[in-house]
């Protein structure tokens, strides 16, 4: 059976980050994608130039047609913008029964353009966080949930444990912002007390577009596909590991990963993402 995931987030014009790079993610993985728009923005490598919202009631009227009519193995949210859209997301996903969910809080896109309202940040706290299987936050992002500077491992330690206490059942932070890291460390933890570390070479490029996009998007193919949740992390991880590795040098900016570059690397892979314990 084939197996159907569905994108709630905005548009990326430049097609690297946002519904378009969900929507290649959940291809290459084999899963069939379908899609919320929540916004519309005039978006580059060199940055985002404009973002337009579209209504609440629009949102919640994309994700019930989908769920009327497509068995939904697996949901993800990216760039969800204001309080009120976060509202209607949250009760349709209620509607549904509650389906897996991966929230990729996008709260600040790498030219610095706002892509979530600063109002809307509690209503992620009390009505998408505790929704959520897994939440795949940032340093930056989840400094601002958490409420507390993150300057080191034992910071993200502390902020994962303060995510699990809001109520998501785990949390993926993405260590890639500590650059006095040698590697680039991810850490997963639950509220089993389950921690792993995962670890993959620091890539030096400028292909860096859309990266946490296609880590929640390629973490949500797994789980849609009936991957076991920490199982899915390694995945993602590795496919993401190769997107960045193998950049395709468009754009003058920030170009976007490689959406095709992990079966490309096929078997590679296995040796470049070390998991710790």
């Amino acid at each position: 059976m084939t197996s159907v995931a569905l994108t709630i987030a905005g548009s990326d014009s430049g097609g690297g980050a946002g519904i378009q790079a969900d929507l290649k993610t959940f291809q290459e993985l084999g899963v069939f994608g379908t899609s919320a728009l929540t916004a519309v923005t005039a978006q580059n490598t060199l940055g985002v130039h404009g973002v337009w919202p579209l209504g609440p009631e629009s949102v919640r009227a994309q994700m019930e047609v989908v769920f009327a009519d497509f068995e939904v193995s697996a949901v993800k949210t990216g760039m969800l913008f204001s309080g009120e859209i976060i509202g209607e997301v949250a009760a349709g996903l209620a509607g549904a029964g509650h389906p897996m969910l991966v929230v990729d809080p996008v709260m600040i896109a790498k030219g610095g353009a706002h892509l979530l309202r600063e109002e809307a940040v509690e209503a992620m706290r009390e009505k998408v966080l505790p929704m959520s299987t897994v939440i795949t936050p940032n340093i930056p992002e989840a400094e601002v949930l958490a409420g507390m500077n993150i300057l080191n491992p034992e910071d993200m330690e502390e902020a994962g444990r303060r995510l699990i206490e809001m109520g998501t059942r785990s949390v993926v932070i993405k260590g890639g912002h500590l650059e006095k890291e040698e590697r680039a460390c991810d850490l997963f933890m639950d509220g089993r007390g389950e921690r792993i570390w995962l670890s993959a070479e620091r890539i030096q490029t400028k292909d860096t577009h859309g990266t946490g996009c296609t880590f929640s998007a390629a973490l949500t193919a797994f789980l849609a596909a009936g991957e076991p949740l920490e199982k899915a992390v390694v995945g993602a991880k590795r496919f993401i590991h190769a997107a960045i590795s193998d950049g395709l040098g468009l754009g003058a900016g920030h170009g976007p990963t490689n959406h095709w570059a992990y079966h490309r690397a096929g078997s590679a892979l296995k040796g470049e993402v070390l998991i710790d314990s």
